[in-house]
């Protein structure tokens, strides 16, 4: 869930200048706006109330949206989130467009946009192009003679971002928060997940084996005719490869994550890798320590280098780029990729458009730069002031939920509340920008300048090594419809795109409003105890702030979640995983029980009205929350995601979430016997 800067004060000077600007028409819209009967922020049309909500609250509160929105070709899960992308996704279309069609002054932002869009644009440049923008890296590999030349190609290969056999990164300090250290980490698997290879699916082991043989014949990088051996081979790698990863529910754990070294001992780690010489070109201005995750990886690594035949580690490494640069060469490079990893592994049936892959690749690579002329355009003043009002009522909330446990000790309050105070809240976007004025972007073709883009950044993540962490980094990019909550720094960040339907709807009842981004910012503080974020104290350091009888408390409690979602069967003979999602399912228990408690608080300051559309504030606090999660998705997509993230599916967000909640049981009047009660001593009690 990113720094050169300018002069604060100009940066921010300057924003509020262009704000001001860009938004006097709709400022002036929305003062007439505001003198309206405020909505009540739940449309009708999103209910099925032929469905009884005791039984079925998710169908009830979202089967007409579900109803009304089919999947469409180009997804394999759709939403009302999915929808907010989209309309966003299309205000930053619009942005870049007009930007495109001027003409820019050099090495400005808008220049580097508007080559960056035309150049992704201009599909007979990429088909002309094919695989030469990449074929100097894929000579390299081939190469490659002796094991000793590994460290190079791997080198060169992370200068760009790929990460084959593992990945260097930089972040704060598990035991010194002020400070950036470098983090080592097991990657590599064209699957992410080792449990594809550990017990594979027949039908994607085929896709990912032709995937890769496609590829491989495609760049000319072996014979058509041995393609198809070399692509089996790789697999064979790949799976060797993820029979030493470490399980992906110890890497959510930091206190098991935290293992810092002196780089001597890290190179110690590998007899056929040299990594002192990988360090000195990868990161120039040296490391003083390193986070390995986990040593254990890196030593079964080496002896996978070591043993294995090197022409298929070469092979591998040709697979790793080929796949990574796909998705920006020609369209048979394109299209095996989207055959599997859209078609076969997500379910979807169509790729999207060419301007919606290549805005969102401008919107990963160029965040800040765009993201400073989407607020500009669209995100209002009045929209920050509200929200920073709901924050103030979402802590004081927090505050009294951790005060009236009753399973935590006085001592372990005291320093929970603290932390909860000490949060640092972020909303819409930075008050300073980051320097893009080194990366260069020119008209020198499309994905030249994303290997650039992807090495500017690169460079600029290791260059952060060794020197303090920049608290007023942000972490997303202003037209990101999501939020987050970073450990490290004890902050909750909520960029401007996601402060918008059916998230927060500036001229809705507040209730509506509490029951949907009241509820984000109720997960993302408690993200902060969840079972991760407890093991963080006030300054963001990995630090047992709790008794031992809490620890044993907390985890007695959420192990209520862990079981119950367990046995959530998702598809037929397929389980969520409780324990993989344990973390997401705690902040959403406690962002709803939190934001409710704070629409008591609302509504005790007067302006809620309540009844509205024949539901009481409450009954509309939980429909807003449900609405958020409705969906369509195929059945590839849900196993991706059970295997994948660590979210719950959405409509566990609603059934498997709501009926531990004490609040929604009264609101709706839930009873023994209907499918949507829990037992009161069986329920989650948790914050």
């Amino acid at each position: 869930m990113n720094y050169k800067r300018t002069t604060a004060f100009f940066v921010m000077a300057m924003c509020v200048c262009l704000l001001a600007n860009g938004c006097k028409k709709k400022d002036e819209a929305q003062k007439e706006e505001a003198k309206k009967v405020p909505v009540s922020g739940i449309s009708k049309d999103n209910l099925d109330t032929t469905a009884n909500p005791a039984e079925d609250f998710y169908q009830y509160a979202c089967g007409g949206w579900v109803k009304n929105n089919p999947l469409p070709a180009a997804y394999s899960r759709y939403g009302s989130f999915d929808q907010l992308g989209e309309s966003t996704e299309k205000q930053v279309h619009k942005i870049i467009k007009d930007v495109a069609a001027k003409s820019n002054k050099a090495g400005s932002n808008e220049q580097k946009i508007a080559d960056l869009y035309n150049a992704g644009m201009d599909e007979k440049g990429i088909e002309e192009l094919g695989v030469k923008p990449i074929q100097p890296l894929l000579s390299k590999i081939a190469a490659v003679k002796e094991r000793s030349q590994l460290t190079g190609i791997i080198a060169e290969l992370h200068d760009y971002g790929f990460t084959p056999f593992f990945g260097v990164g930089c972040m704060a300090s598990p035991n010194d928060s002020r400070m950036n250290i470098a983090w080592l980490m097991q990657s590599g698997l064209g699957l992410g997940e080792r449990e594809y290879y550990l017990t594979p699916d027949a039908n994607i082991k085929a896709g990912y084996i032709t995937m890769m043989q496609k590829l491989l014949a495609a760049s000319g990088y072996v014979a058509e005719a041995d393609a198809k051996q070399v692509a089996n081979n790789v697999w064979g790698f790949e799976t060797d490869l993820a029979r030493i990863f470490i399980d992906k529910k110890v890497l959510r754990d930091p206190v098991a994550t935290n293992n810092v070294m002196d780089p001597t001992k890290v190179a110690s780690l590998f007899k056929t890798f040299d990594f002192n010489a990988y360090l000195k070109v990868t990161v120039p201005n040296g490391v003083d320590s390193v986070n390995v995750v986990l040593d254990k990886y890196f030593t079964g690594l080496d002896k996978l280098l070591k043993t294995k035949d090197l022409e298929v580690i070469k092979a591998y490494l040709a697979c790793n780029l080929l796949a990574e640069c796909a998705p920006y060469m020609s369209s048979q490079f394109v299209n095996a990729h989207f055959d599997f990893y859209g078609k076969a592994l997500s379910g979807k049936t169509q790729n999207k458009e060419r301007w919606q892959r290549v805005v969102a690749t401008i919107s990963g690579l160029l965040g800040e730069p765009v993201g400073q002329l989407y607020v500009q355009q669209y995100f209002p003043p009045e929209a920050k002031e509200k929200m920073v009002h709901l924050v103030s009522n979402l802590k004081a909330a927090l505050g009294d939920r951790i005060a009236h446990t009753d399973w935590m000790t006085d001592g372990t309050k005291a320093r929970a509340k603290e932390k909860l105070e000490t949060i640092t809240v972020k909303v819409g976007y930075p008050d300073k920008w980051r320097d893009f004025s080194g990366l260069t972007i020119d008209k020198s073709g499309y994905l030249t300048n994303i290997l650039r883009a992807l090495q500017f950044e690169n460079d600029f993540e290791l260059s952060q090594i060794g020197k303090p962490v920049d608290r007023s980094r942000w972490y997303m990019s202003p037209q990101t419809v999501n939020a987050y909550y970073e450990p490290t720094t004890n902050e909750i960040c909520f960029p401007a795109a996601i402060l918008q339907p059916p998230f927060f709807d500036m001229n809705a009842d507040m209730a509506a409003n509490y029951g949907a981004i009241g509820v984000v910012i109720g997960h993302e503080m408690t993200h902060g105890f969840d079972d991760q974020g407890r093991h963080y104290d006030k300054d963001g350091n990995v630090n047992d702030w709790w008794t031992e009888e809490d620890s044993q408390n907390f985890k007695a409690r959420t192990q209520v979640l862990v079981d119950y979602f367990n046995g959530i069967e998702v598809l037929p003979g397929k389980f969520a995983d409780g324990e993989f999602t344990l973390g997401e399912n705690i902040a959403d228990n406690g962002g709803l029980n939190t934001s409710f408690d704070a629409l008591q608080r609302a509504k005790a300051e007067g302006g809620i009205a309540e009844t509205m559309d024949g539901f009481t504030a409450e009954q509309r606090f939980f429909l807003a929350y449900a609405a958020v999660w409705a969906n369509n998705i195929t059945d590839a997509e849900i196993a991706r995601r059970i295997a994948t993230d660590p979210h719950s599916l959405g409509k566990w967000r609603v059934n498997g979430t709501l009926p531990h909640v004490d609040a929604f049981v009264k609101a709706f009047n839930i009873k023994e016997g209907d499918k949507m009660y829990i037992a009161p001593e069986k329920r989650a009690r948790i914050w």
